[in-house]
């Protein structure tokens, strides 16, 4: 018996029949016994290898062999957009077996809504935040909507699994699999994981039921064609792709909004059809503008990391990445957006505006070569959001018995090693700074807790993240978007000239109290701000950086720009020396350690070394001292204080650390710091750089 024979003999049916499959992907083929099974998985295969279909068809099998009723599954997606892109695949799919689909959003009526719970889906698209409003809300019968629940699918798992969403989401679904009163299958799906047996072990820990990760071999099509070009600035990439494959259609990202809609306006003053997509833009202007795009043919569309998670453009023939992404598994997953149809090879284009950014673009291309992979690693600790889980739970059930929170948070997602007096030590300080009352052995929200979190419905409950004050935009009736508050602090005593969806406008009015500006379209160039914090440099990407200074040549396709660019960088660092970390002495009060390290480890260095120097800076490659008291002092200074093995090197923890956790206040500042200490952990780093070397040199010497 073949795997798809063991499939419901209705659903075998439609997939020959209405869908005319000939074939299932290995992916699709291997994920049948396990799911069917009732195992946790996770199922990674490239971009458009099946894998929603791995998921879903084994899951629509169980729901009509055992048979499932209400609402059995939840689809879980990162971003709204993705869950909009899915819905009518998955209709179609799950139509054929007469079973329905619905989404829950913040975009999605509450008629709709209403009329879901009224009538469940079998199947629900949603987000964490969602299923958190939910849970919260008083207007739903959670033990009616979720008792049928069986399993959860989880798209883009590792979009949620390497930041605290993920630990939300765990949280709420140990929520959810009290009040179903069963164990919830855990199906997480993902084109690009460095660590996967980890990954899976955070999505099962704890659980009964077997877990796996899927990953059969797959025909990798053509090697694909990477290319490399300096180009110096924004304005000169635009000329690049106005050029470069007319007739085609190109997909452009740049990981900043500003950067995006800059680009835009530069790709339409030289008369190219040009659309735009990122997060800060309103719903219906992304949907008009990936629809456009889909169904045209000579064309660009320029996005962030919004059309990097699967959302269907249509066929592409291009990526041309815009300086570099974060990481390498970023740019796999853009990578793999090209090549789909047969014959054709993925490609990418990078074109490098800035001498940081060649650095790190060669640097990623270098790790890619060697078949690296950024790991997975969940921030550990997560007390904040155990505080958080409190208050949804005291909301969830109008007050939480004092005792009765284990009983709900059942494994204890990223805490299962934490004494559980750790954990009533948090409650009780959330108690004692009114943050929680008592009432009659009842857990409920204090005034505290309203005043910090209680405005409009407890919205900041539903989220893990701190929310950016934005203004939203409207011309007419047309809601464009909304851009940070900043964006109108920036025009002195002149009108806001700003630009959105690729276009400029200028404020006609602005209600502060409402958070909403009036725009008229305007010729005159603006600008706007997100204000959307970088990516710090990576130390597997810092260490690559050193290793293409020293000759490493990725195997990619440069430009002669490209060639002339490495040329110089090379030059100009001729001095740099694989697996060696070099103490450049540019006067005798001036020196630079070149450790290649990326920022946050140079930082935790830095505070071990404060007293050596009247002044001490950071960035991602090196730690500059000046009024060191001499060379040898320093030297011998990192040597004491870094190189001993028993060192204790940390990052010291200012304002901005302590503003990542938006539940801290929740937390005595000593647990607060206990779990900030973890996250910033440098300790494996540091030893890496410990067996390197370290050499000194004096600036004639270098130059």
């Amino acid at each position: 018996m073949t795997p798809f024979d063991r499939l419901h003999p209705a659903l075998q049916h439609h997939l020959v029949n209405s869908l005319g499959w000939r074939s299932l992907r290995p992916l699709q083929m291997e994920a049948i016994a396990p799911i069917l099974r009732g195992e946790h998985a996770i199922l990674l295969a490239p971009t458009a290898g099946g894998k929603t279909e791995a998921a879903v068809v084994p899951i629509l099998s169980r729901m009509l062999s055992e048979p499932w009723q209400g609402l059995s599954v939840l689809y879980v997606c990162p971003i709204k957009a993705l869950l909009n892109n899915l819905e009518p695949r998955l209709q179609q799919l799950a139509g054929l077996v007469g079973r329905r689909v619905g989404l829950w959003h913040g975009d999605v009526s509450p008629s709709r809504k209403a009329r879901m719970q009224g009538s469940p889906p079998d199947l629900l698209l949603t987000t964490p935040e969602s299923l958190e409003v939910m849970l919260i809300s008083t207007r739903i019968d959670h033990g009616r909507f979720f008792t049928d629940l069986r399993a959860v699918i989880i798209d883009e798992v590792h979009a949620f699994a390497g930041d605290d969403r993920g630990w939300h989401l765990l949280y709420l679904l140990e929520r959810l699999s009290r009040i179903a009163g069963r164990e919830l299958q855990r199906l997480g799906l993902s084109a690009t994981v460095g660590n996967p047996a980890q990954l899976r072990d955070w999505l099962a820990a704890g659980l009964t039921q077997p877990s796996q990760v899927l990953a059969p071999p797959t025909d990798a099509g053509p090697a694909p064609l990477v290319e490399l070009d300096w180009v110096a600035n924004l304005r000169n990439a635009a000329l690049v792709i106005s050029r470069l494959h007319r007739g085609e259609k190109r997909l452009v990202f740049c990981d900043s909004r500003a950067r995006v809609e800059e680009l835009v306006v530069e790709l339409r003053a030289l008369n190219v059809q040009t659309f735009v997509s990122h997060s800060s833009l309103s719903l219906e202007e992304r949907r008009a503008a990936e629809a456009a795009f889909s169904q045209g043919q000579d064309a660009v569309i320029v996005a962030t990391s919004t059309l990097e998670l699967g959302i269907d453009v249509g066929d592409l023939d291009r990526v041309i990445q815009i300086d570099t992404p974060s990481t390498v598994a970023s740019f796999l997953q853009r990578l793999g957006r090209t090549g789909r149809r047969a014959g054709t090879a993925r490609n990418c284009l990078f074109l490098i505006t800035t001498h940081e950014a060649f650095l790190g673009a060669a640097a990623l291309l270098q790790l890619w070569s060697e078949g690296y992979v950024e790991p997975i690693e969940p921030p550990p600790r997560p007390l904040h959001l155990f505080a958080q889980q409190i208050m949804g739970l005291a909301l969830q059930e109008s007050g939480l018995g004092a005792a009765d929170w284990p009983s709900w948070l059942g494994r204890r997602p990223g805490l299962a090693e934490v004494d559980p007096g750790v954990l009533e030590q948090v409650i009780a300080f959330m108690r004692e700074r009114g943050i929680l009352h008592a009432d009659q052995g009842l857990l409920g929200i204090g005034q505290a807790g309203e005043r910090q979190f209680g405005a409009k419905h407890f919205l900041e409950l539903f989220s893990v993240f701190v929310s950016p004050p934005m203004i939203k935009v409207v011309h007419g009736r047309q809601e464009l978007g909304e851009v940070h508050q900043s964006t109108f602090m920036l025009s002195g005593d002149g009108p806001t000239i700003l630009t959105l969806a690729g276009r400029s406008w200028v404020c006609k009015s602005l209600d502060w109290p409402r958070r909403k500006a009036v725009v008229e379209p305007t010729l005159l160039r603006g600008r706007s701000q997100w204000l959307s914090g970088g990516q710090p440099l990576l130390f597997a990407h810092g260490q690559a950086m050193s290793r293409v200074l020293a000759g490493v040549d990725p195997p990619v396709a440069w430009s002669q720009r490209a060639v002339a660019q490495l040329a110089e960088r090379r030059e100009r660092f001729d001095w740099v020396e694989p697996d060696t970390t070099l103490l450049l002495v540019e006067t005798e009060d001036r020196l630079v350690w070149w450790t290649f390290a990326g920022r946050l480890v140079n930082v935790a260095l830095a505070h071990a070394l404060a007293g050596e120097a009247r002044r001490v800076s950071v960035d991602d490659l090196a730690i500059r001292f000046r009024g060191a008291v001499s060379v040898e002092s320093l030297q011998r200074a990192v040597v004491e204080k870094i190189m001993r093995p028993d060192a204790e090197i940390r990052l010291p923890l200012d304002p901005r650390f302590i503003a990542e956790l938006k539940f801290g206040v929740c937390l005595p500042e000593s647990l607060r710091e206990w779990e900030l200490a973890a996250r910033y952990d440098c300790s494996s780093e540091i030893a890496v750089l410990r067996a390197q070397a370290l050499r000194v040199l004096r600036q004639r010497d270098a130059w």
